[in-house]
């Protein structure tokens, strides 16, 4: 069946619905501009079956039943309560806890609390080790055996490019760096804080992006949530999309601005909101906005997909907005020299306005940056709070981030970042296909190395973590707040460090604790296994 690129095929009403090689619920309106796109862009977001759905939200119902009976017992002092919660002198103050967050804590996450918060020994490489803990109250506390678990293949860690270890050029370098500066800096860049390694580091940064200048900050998170505010502020306009991290979000609210929110990757959803910006402009005075700005990431950590850029770029080029794009997850791991989802279009990055990133996960380090022009850096040299009042990055974490960049960049005299390189993107497509191949169902781009698997049920989150560890693979599974609360999923982060035989081996575990917990609702055709070289010309010869 020939089909044209905007054709829409439906299957048996509900079930399925692909546009454009996209799979995606049904309520999902996607489409995108083909001819912005140098190459296929397919994501994947196959729908909740419908019995899925049904039990999920039982699930929850008979969770919350017991809890609101459990608090009725705590109420009355016949079951003892460990949580936090309002003092009786204090009931006519505002509460310091939200109802149902601080509810859902108390019955439904603490069942299941121990999958998180779980102590390493270890460099969180390749394989990791475990301090095991156990609890005796159900999860209200935990203390440490004295055993530790050896050889964890850890496939949680933001690991992509295997930067994160104890030997190497990376780490030497960063000794000598600590044996010269030491490890504390004891001051701000403004004031005794700014060392000559601070403004190598922020030249090589602003060099490997693309951009006229760049600069360092030394905590991921505090990179959005201080720098927007500086940026915008009241009579600004910030259009945000729905799934970007909690970071951008504190940001946006600290800034003073108005927030509108579109749906997740969704250009349809976005243009419309700056049409009605630009035709009404702020409300009651209908004055132009002062500045609209709108902010994406490059990869979702928790939906696997990666930022339509091509089209946001032409939205905001028509509309005369300003684009501050988060690359935390796709810098260094994403595009054909690691430059990010700039990259892996083959943009110009002068597009861009403000490109934001972090060097905790491709880099093996901490902090983040801003890179764009010169004036922009020079106004936030002076006007951002994470500059003025916060610490200056150590100097051995400068030196790592200094070290692995090259590394990718090729300026260390080695293959070793291309090759790193190489395998993260087959290990990535090797990965997700397996997984797709097994029945599960699997949420995001194809090139994305973040892998969520959903799960669903609330019962199956505690199960899978725990199920996987059995069998010695670390795995993050994640529930609401996170995530919606009926969209529970484990997330795998594939790195270039994992070996093909790592990866088969937690595939097998997958495949297995799969089976057993009943997590292969995928609906989709699966292609039939190969029958081998000699089975098919004995087929040819018959």
């Amino acid at each position: 069946l020939a089909l044209s690129p905007h054709t829409v095929l439906k299957m048996d009403g509900w079930m399925d619905v692909y546009i454009c090689n996209f799979f995606v619920p049904q309520n999902q309106n996607v489409t995108h501009n083909s001819s912005l796109y140098k190459k296929p862009f397919e994501e994947s977001f196959e729908e909740t079956p419908l019995l899925v759905a049904v039990l999920t939200y039982m699930g929850y119902g008979i969770l919350t039943i017991f809890g609101y009976l459990r608090d009725f017992l705590r109420h009355w002092s016949i079951e003892k309560c460990q949580v936090a919660r309002e003092k009786e002198e204090q009931k006519d103050f505002v509460p310091l806890y939200q109802d149902f967050e601080n509810f859902y804590t108390r019955n439904l996450y603490m069942r299941i609390r121990d999958n998180w918060n779980r102590p390493i020994c270890s460099v969180p490489g390749a394989k990791m080790d475990l301090v095991e803990s156990v609890s005796h109250d159900f999860n209200w506390t935990f203390e440490h055996t004295g055993r530790v678990v050896k050889d964890v293949i850890n496939m949680g860690s933001y690991n992509y490019l295997g930067f994160a270890e104890n030997n190497g050029a990376c780490a030497d370098a960063a000794i000598e760096a600590t044996e010269k500066y030491g490890v504390g800096v004891a001051s701000s860049r403004c004031e005794m804080g700014n060392l000559d390694i601070h403004e190598e580091l922020e030249r090589l940064v602003a060099r490997f992006l693309g951009v006229e200048s760049s600069m360092a900050f030394g905590m991921g998170f505090a990179t959005n949530s201080m720098n927007i505010p500086a940026l915008t502020g009241k009579g600004c306009l910030i259009l945000s999309d729905e799934l970007n991290h909690a970071s951008l979000v504190l940001g946006a609210r600290l800034a003073g601005s108005t927030i509108r929110v579109f749906k997740h990757n969704n250009m349809q959803s976005l243009e419309k909101l700056l049409r009605d910006a630009i035709a009404h402009g702020q409300p009651r005075t209908h004055r132009p906005w002062k500045k609209i700005l709108i902010v994406v990431e490059g990869i979702y950590s928790m939906e696997g997909s990666i930022v339509r850029l091509p089209e946001v770029v032409a939205l905001k080029k028509r509309y005369k907005a300003y684009l501050y794009l988060d690359e935390a997850h796709s810098i260094g791991a994403l595009g054909p020299n690691g430059r990010g989802v700039v990259d892996y279009f083959g943009l110009d990055p002068k597009d861009v306005d403000i490109m934001m990133g972090t060097f905790t996960k491709s880099f093996g380090a901490a902090g983040g940056y801003i890179g764009g022009k010169k004036e922009l850096i020079d106004y936030l040299r002076c006007h951002s709070h994470s500059a003025l009042y916060a610490i200056s990055m150590s100097p051995p974490v400068a030196q790592q981030i200094i070290s692995s960049m090259k590394s990718i960049m090729g300026e260390d005299g080695t293959t070793l970042g291309a090759d790193r390189l190489r395998q993260l993107s087959e290990n990535t497509t090797y990965f997700r296909r397996k997984l797709r191949e097994m029945g599960f169902i699997i949420y995001g781009n194809d090139d994305s190395p973040v892998v969520p698997m959903m799960l669903y049920m609330p019962a199956k989150i505690g199960a899978f973590g725990r199920e996987m560890l059995k069998r010695n693979i670390g795995t993050v599974v994640v529930g609401f707040p996170a995530t919606p609360i009926i969209e529970s999923r484990a997330r795998f982060c594939v790195s270039a460090a994992h070996t093909r035989e790592m990866l088969d081996t937690a595939l097998e575990a997958t495949d297995e604790v799969g089976d057993l917990l009943q997590l292969k609702y995928s609906r989709r055709e699966q292609p039939l296994p190969s029958l081998g070289w000699m089975a098919e010309e004995s087929l040819l010869q018959d």
